[in-house]
């Protein structure tokens, strides 16, 4: 399982970050970072939960 975020829509509310922190980030300049190019099997729960929370619909999952 690979997430994926569009920079774009992205607003770096940070909702995701505190979903699931292990995953992801936000850099100095507020971008969000995804930590890693694969979720680990055991924060897929979070993700799915961080990507279904996100404000803006800017992160997706791909299987």
């Amino acid at each position: 399982m690979k997430v994926t975020v569009d920079p774009l829509v992205c607003e770096a509310n940070a909702v995701c970050v505190g979903l699931a922190p292990d995953v992801f980030d936000l850099d100095d300049d507020d971008n969000l970072e995804i930590l890693g190019s694969e979720v680990p099997v055991d924060q897929i729960d979070k993700v799915r939960h961080a990507v279904r929370s996100c404000p803006k619909a800017a992160l997706s999952i791909e299987e």
